[in-house]
């Protein structure tokens, strides 16, 4: 796996660096990197200080967290490696008044022990700290030495709300230890995380995902088969549902979806939309994010956190803060739908007969059809592989609502055909002869010239497009086969043309627009535009026709 990294030992302090630099809230004591704190620069120790951290890995975890209604500080330590005595001491020393600082700790021996000893060498020295340990991990049930993962962010957000309030010491100690019993987490990832100096072993096979790992990758509760969304992400809710006590399941909650470092955006939204369809998520008073807000590096996969609310955690926790990484708290947006515009119809005129034009747009309509497979190939050499889908889509809109279509007018015609390639066809080639169309109907208005009209259709295509001659794009056939068109050139010397503008995108291998743009010129070499040899084929079969 590749990382965006420069030295390895230089790994945290760059990231500490780039967080501290892109924000103008934090600050560093000067003793960094020796000693990695991140605190407020505008902490002037009126209040009790709310200090966090631990190991590194879990960003924006913990420094992310500093600022006004959250964090006073937060000590961080090499990567998965809990932050030396003397940090969590200058932590402490840097930002505690004669109010106090309360110290918010995840469950792991390391910061356990270099946390509680710094407390312990502060109340030594004459300074009030107190302690909350965090143990949301249901992975096994609820127990005293569960781990701290995710809904130790919410401990951040309610206690830093409360201490901007002037909530004293003992009471943040009360309200802390009363909301860690009613935070509950579980997680669920697809691969587990990979450190940036070790190798990669997978413990999770590719047909299986693990329920209730730590955020250090330490083993779950189980390895499960791997499945739909739906699936994993209803059994992780269940899981985490069945651990809350029955004495306390009418009571309201928050709801957090955390990205464990490596799920996408869509990704997590699709998790968001499973759980807005089940009970248990739609009971949720609040939802948080869906966002990354303690993650594992690297790894693929979700945690979802509980808050169980009274009062006053409600108010802290909806509570306004400066943190920009604190993604807000909001209802479940189930009032989405706005109306839909009425949009002009796509036959707008009566239909009339024109044998003749009828007998050839359905013919040209066919033969696209029957060139799908052909042109998609040939678009597979040089592009995605579908242009012949995107002609033969068209084809077939087209004999859709052929009896619909007005044949006896011509501009009539043309716009009706533009809107049917603009609704019915997509990809580029139907938008771009869509606004070929609807322009050329106007033209045809103004001067009643089939060939004139459609090569100032052309224009205005090639004036969104960019596209000219000599792009290697469908405009090497259409534009010399239109010009001849207004100057009433008969078909043969038509034909001519058109096989002669797409035999010449065959060596077009610079200065190239469309698909072939992305393309090296090797590649290009002796392979003509699907566009172009789509629409040459098809006037080459009017003539045999």
């Amino acid at each position: 796996m590749k990382y965006f990294k420069n030295r390895q030992e230089d790994i945290v302090k760059e990231s500490i660096l780039g967080t501290v630099k892109s924000n103008p809230q934090l600050g560093l004591l000067h003793s960094f990197p020796q000693i990695k704190v991140v605190l407020r620069k505008d902490w002037d120790k009126s209040k009790v200080a709310l200090i966090s951290g631990g190991g590194s890995g879990h960003e924006p975890a913990h420094a992310g967290f500093v600022g006004q209604g959250m964090l006073t500080a937060a000590v961080c330590g090499e990567v998965f490696a809990s932050p030396s005595v003397d940090a969590v001491l200058s932590a402490i020393i840097a930002t505690t008044g004669a109010a106090g600082c309360l110290l918010i700790v995840k469950n792991y021996t390391g910061d356990r022990l270099n946390f509680g000893l710094a407390a312990e060498q502060a109340k030594a020295m004459g300074y009030k700290v107190a302690m909350i340990i965090v143990n949301d991990d249901v992975a096994l049930g609820v127990q005293p030495n569960s781990r701290g993962i995710a809904g130790t962010v919410l401990l951040h957000k309610v206690l830093g709300a409360l201490a901007e309030q002037n909530t004293d010491l003992e009471q943040l100690l009360a309200i802390a230890t009363q909301c860690n019993d009613n935070i509950y987490s579980l997680s669920l990832a697809l691969t587990e995380c990979h450190r940036f100096n070790q190798p990669e072993e997978a413990r999770i096979a590719a047909d299986q995902v693990e329920l209730g790992l730590g955020i250090h990758g330490e083993p779950g509760a189980a390895i499960i088969d791997y499945a739909s969304a739906t699936e994993l992400v209803t059994q992780l809710l269940s899981t985490l549902a069945s651990a809350i006590p029955v004495s306390k399941s009418n009571t309201e909650y928050a709801l957090m979806i955390n990205n464990l470092g490596n799920a996408t955006p869509i990704e997590m939204y699709i998790v968001t939309e499973v759980i807005a369809q089940t009970t248990f998520g739609q009971r949720a008073k609040y939802l948080i994010g869906p966002a990354a807000l303690m993650t594992a590096l690297n790894m693929n996969g979700i945690s979802i956190s509980v808050l169980l609310l009274d009062p006053s955690t409600e108010a802290a926790l909806i509570a306004e803060t400066t943190v920009k990484q604190w993604p807000g708290v909001h209802p479940w947006n189930n009032d989405h739908l706005i109306a839909y515009p009425q949009l002009p119809e796509t036959l707008q005129f009566p239909a009339s007969t024109d044998a003749a034009l009828q007998q050839l747009v359905e013919q040209l309509a066919q033969h696209f059809i029957h060139l799908e497979d052909q042109i998609n190939l040939l678009d597979a050499q040089v592009g995605d592989g579908d242009a012949g889908s995107t002609f033969a889509t068209s084809g077939r809109n087209i004999l859709k609502y052929r009896e619909a279509l007005p044949f006896a007018q011509p501009a009539e015609f043309l716009a009706t055909l533009g809107r049917i390639l603009a609704r019915e066809s997509g990809g580029s080639s139907g938008v771009l002869l869509s606004i070929m169309f609807t322009a050329a109907s106007e033209a045809y208005r103004q001067q009643p010239h089939w060939g004139r009209a459609l090569l100032a259709g052309l224009r205005q295509m090639q004036s969104y497009s960019g596209a000219k001659l000599g792009n290697r794009t469908m405009i090497d056939v259409l534009e010399p086969v239109f010009v001849a068109l207004a100057a009433d050139a008969d078909l043969s010397e038509i034909v001519v043309l058109a096989r002669q503008g797409a035999e010449a995108t065959k060596q077009m291998n610079t200065d190239v627009m469309g698909r072939s743009a992305y393309v090296p010129e090797a590649i290009l070499k002796d392979i003509p535009d699907p566009g172009a040899a789509a629409i040459a084929r098809a006037i080459e079969m009017l003539l045999e026709k």
